[in-house]
């Protein structure tokens, strides 16, 4: 019977045995951690000293503030490069107010020599006239809407002609009109006139839309109706 006993607790079917270990699981996972630590703790000492051994901690320490030195200088130049650019901004705008300004005035000066030019092309026909009496010169006639001409004309007195001249002067339009002779004074007939040595006429006709101008003449009369003096020109184009 105890042999039987015996076998069977030396057998395979004998019944099993759990060993347990006599410390608690949290203390033998704080002893790991414990060792894990330390194990860091050397790794990294280690590290460290070969770095310092190798001299590898100095030179990066020294590339870091070579590069902290170059970041510095590169935003200085920035700041000086931004400040530059700002300024030549500035002064390009400033130039291109210059420019408009000056082509305004050149557009101003052209304007004006042009009215100088025309003035003076005018005026050159003060000379005193040549010979007694009136002298009607430089007659220009130029179409404006349909239906009307404008005209500008001097009358020219001698300046060795004694006292003024009181008169009148028409403005007569000669052509065609559906194809037959047509003619027109000045719609409410002449106009009174003074000259002392000059004096500027200008003004505009009405006519029939139809009619083709071919000559306007201007005529100065005195008070007696005499012809004193004439000028015949063709309207521009």
């Amino acid at each position: 019977m105890r042999w039987k006993l015996l076998r069977r607790r030396l057998s395979v079917s004998a019944p099993r045995m759990i060993v347990r270990s006599r410390l608690p699981w949290p203390l033998r996972w704080a002893l790991v951690a414990v060792m894990l630590g330390f194990s860091a703790a050397i790794a990294m000492w280690a590290f460290q000293f070969g770095k310092e051994i190798a001299g590898l901690d100095r030179e990066t320490n020294e590339e870091v503030l070579r590069l902290r030195a170059e970041v510095s200088q590169l935003r200085i130049e920035h700041t000086r490069a931004r400040q530059v650019a700002d300024t030549a901004e500035s002064l390009l705008k400033t130039e291109r107010a210059a420019q408009e300004q000056l082509a305004q005035q050149l557009r101003h000066s052209e304007a004006v020599k042009e009215a100088l030019r025309a003035d003076l092309g005018f005026f050159e026909r003060l000379l005193p006239a040549k010979g007694d009496g009136l002298q009607v010169r430089g007659l220009q006639v130029q179409p404006g809407v349909p239906g009307q001409l404008k005209y500008q004309t001097l009358v020219v007195q001698n300046a060795q002609t004694a006292g003024d001249f009181d008169g009148r002067y028409d403005v007569v339009l000669g052509g065609t009109l559906g194809g037959l002779p047509w003619s027109q004074p000045l719609p409410g007939g002449p106009l009174p006139l003074r000259v002392s040595q000059y004096v500027r006429l200008q003004g505009t006709i009405e006519h029939p839309p139809g009619a083709v101008i071919k000559t306007v003449q201007v005529r100065v009369v005195d008070d007696k109706g005499t012809t004193r003096a004439t000028q015949s020109a063709k309207p521009m184009p």
